[in-house]
């Protein structure tokens, strides 16, 4: 199979926004009082958007929905400010898509963070690469659901299974299942190797240039 498009996940995937997302929301923990997490511990939070991980991140006695909406809010204000401070493209993820470009692959990023987040990064980290850069607008669009990457693969006039779905965790590789589309996982993101296969990865690369050789 001849491979036309790429989707690519954004964090964990494209770029490494760890330290970002956890200075935004012990920001706001710190407000409150309340216990700060490592970023190790953020690191497990992160794949199934940020009100997840707000959540994830309150203490159990003050995660009523009131207040997860609440500190949702005061972390996406905080984040808006410093989603690009820290985060970088991973090793080798530039050229990768330099080298995708030169054969007319075409290219788009798929996120489960907040939709205008999502294009923010994508447009300043990686400008003119993406033909779309979609994030979650309405929680029942959250991957695993496949519906923006069917409508991606829509626009592109591929067939789904010409499409490569690129990402860290085992709810990419079931995007990618639910997709039809041939599922990658990157052993250099938030998740194992053995958690990407288990969840449906047909090949798992360590570095980025391995993803031309799938091409």
């Amino acid at each position: 199979m001849k491979f036309k498009g790429i989707i690519f996940d954004l964090d964990g995937t494209l770029v490494n926004s760890l330290e970002d997302i956890s200075d935004a929301m012990n920001t706001v923990l710190t407000s409150l009082n309340h216990p700060t997490h490592t970023y190790d511990t953020y690191q497990y939070f992160i794949g199934s958007g940020l009100r997840n991980l707000v959540s994830k991140a309150l203490p159990a006695s003050n995660n009523t929905e009131e207040q997860i909406e609440t500190c949702f809010d005061c972390m996406i204000t905080e984040y808006r400010e410093i989603c690009t401070l820290k985060t970088k493209p991973y090793e080798g993820i530039i050229e990768l898509l330099d080298n995708l470009v030169s054969r007319n692959i075409k290219l788009a990023v798929f996120s489960n963070k907040a939709d205008e987040l999502t294009k923010k990064i994508a447009a300043e980290i990686f400008p003119d690469y993406f033909d779309a850069a979609i994030g979650l607008s309405t929680e029942d669009l959250k991957k695993p659901n496949p519906f923006e990457a069917l409508e991606i693969s829509k626009s592109w006039n591929l067939k789904t299974e010409e499409i490569l779905f690129v990402g860290d965790s085992d709810i990419d590789m079931q995007t990618a299942k639910n997709a039809n589309m041939f599922p990658v996982g990157v052993s250099w993101g938030y998740r194992t190797e053995e958690e990407l296969k288990t969840s449906g990865a047909k090949l798992v690369v360590n570095k980025a240039s391995e993803l031309i050789e799938i091409v």
